[in-house]
């Protein structure tokens, strides 16, 4: 009997056993939109901040449904063109014209140099607010249901939160979607637990950049937008900023009702944009560093690609202990799975396939540190950071 075998799956298995019920539960999705019995006093001006570039295929599917939006207070939205190429602008233009939130749409000055695109974008169209108290902060390829924008300030006036960000639902169209999509936002999870992030004075802290409401005070009180101006992952770097600066922020899974969900309606045909959505932010998350990213690699490994490896090598040399080992880790990892499973409408067994999932995100990730030594790192839209 091997004794590699017997300490790598008892290993795994231990290592499950802790992420079960020692990281902040982070496998259940039951953190939604915090509860609010009695609407508030009042509802504060709130100004919807859309930094788009290139987008306008997408606009006419996510646009309508900020500009429908049921709040009982004043609103609008300020589209933030980002130098597009395709018509952007006057797409925006044309779809406001059947009515809804007032929308201004604009354009900011060229991109100085330590400043991602989107994030100077973002800067402008927050300047452009005037003086609304809060600031509702969307990607143009999130769809909100009508009464999303309600829910969130409701939810941050009776609860007293600084940020208020949901994770949207992404799609899960395509067979590819459908295997890599509900991994990113399980993994996501794992890394920064909802938990944890919503509790006061936690280290962890964590927003979803799609849909984020984040209070003018609480955001000049972090440091502005200025202060995250360089992040790629932008949405956690938020979240950390303002929570830092002694803010409340909160994050959940997005509604399923039709009048409050918030989803993703860029496609991602085939294989290949999913793995660059992906890549392009994995080695940043890491902070570009090589003994982070080997502890990664080995991690993922130990933890989603032995369990299933162990059991086929118990089985095929009749070493019990492996067998069982190897069979408990990924027992664990698939119960742990399946509310997220659930979550996208996929039949159970496909919580099975997550080891596979698990082995293109390893690739993933270093494909993403091979592309930032190659000059190619973090690239969107014409652009490298």
């Amino acid at each position: 009997m091997t004794p590699f075998w017997i300490i790598v799956s008892l290993l795994s298995a231990a290592c499950w056993c802790w992420l079960t019920v020692g990281q902040g539960f982070f496998w259940r999705t039951d953190q939604r939109l915090p509860p609010h019995r009695i609407d508030p006093d009042r509802w504060p001006d709130v100004a919807v901040v859309v930094p788009a570039r290139d987008e306008a295929e997408v606009l006419p599917r996510s646009l309508p449904g900020l500009l429908a939006q049921k709040y009982p207070g004043r609103a609008r939205v300020i589209l933030v063109d980002d130098h597009s190429s395709d018509g952007t602008a006057e797409t925006a233009r044309r779809l406001a014209e059947a009515g809804g939130l007032p929308l201004t749409v604009t354009t900011p000055p060229p991109l100085p140099s330590g400043w991602t695109g989107k994030l100077w974008a973002v800067r402008h169209g927050v300047e452009l607010a005037g003086e609304a108290e809060l600031l509702f902060l969307t990607d143009a390829d999130i769809a909100h249901g009508p009464g999303v924008l309600a829910a969130l300030v409701a939810g941050a006036e009776t609860q007293r939160l600084d940020l208020v960000s949901q994770m949207a639902r992404l799609r899960t169209e395509t067979g590819w979607e459908r295997l890599v999509v509900p991994a990113f936002v399980y993994f996501f999870a794992q890394l920064y637990p909802f938990r944890w992030s919503n509790r006061p004075g936690s280290r962890t802290a964590a927003a979803a950049g799609g849909c984020s409401l984040v209070r003018r005070d609480a955001l000049e009180r972090a440091g502005g937008v200025a202060v995250i101006r360089g992040a790629v992952i932008d949405d956690v770097s938020l979240a950390r900023a303002v929570k830092r600066s002694g803010g409340r922020t909160w994050l959940g899974l997005a509604e399923r009702d039709p009048e409050l969900t918030v989803r993703s309606v860029r496609p991602y045909v085939g294989l290949g944009p999913l793995w660059r959505m992906i890549s392009r932010s994995a080695y940043a998350q890491l902070r570009h560093s090589p003994p982070l990213l080997l502890g990664t690699v080995l991690g993922l490994a130990l933890i989603y690609l032995v369990p299933p490896v162990a059991t086929a090598v118990g089985l095929a040399t009749g070493q019990l202990p492996v067998l069982l080992a190897g069979a408990a880790a990924w027992l664990l990892m698939t119960g742990t799975y399946l509310p997220m499973t659930r979550y996208y409408d996929r039949p159970a067994p496909a919580a099975l396939l997550l080891p596979f999932t698990a082995l293109l995100y390893l690739l993933m990730t270093v494909d993403s540190a091979v592309q930032h030594y190659r000059g190619r790192g973090a690239a969107w839209k014409g652009r490298t950071y």
